[in-house]
């Protein structure tokens, strides 16, 4: 994507709490396994990453990308 890329807090939160990287979010926003709409415009990605089987839930706008919320779904 070739927009900036900003994390809302609520997102934040979960990467800290949940031990997940920026990098490993970049990772599933740029090579998805799966991808799906969700609510208020919203789009759900999903990536198996090592042991872990990530979600991130993102908005695009015209100038950004707004990280939702990111989520580790459990094992592959």
């Amino acid at each position: 994507m070739d927009k900036p890329i900003r994390f809302d807090r609520h997102a934040k939160r979960r990467m800290k709490w949940r031990k997940i990287s920026e990098e490993e979010v970049f990772s599933v926003i740029n090579e998805p396994d799966k991808s799906e709409t969700s609510i208020k415009g919203r789009i759900n990605l999903y990536k198996g990453i090592g042991q872990r089987y990530l979600k991130v839930t993102y908005k695009e706008f015209s100038k950004e990308i707004l990280i939702i919320s990111v989520v580790d779904k459990g094992g592959v």
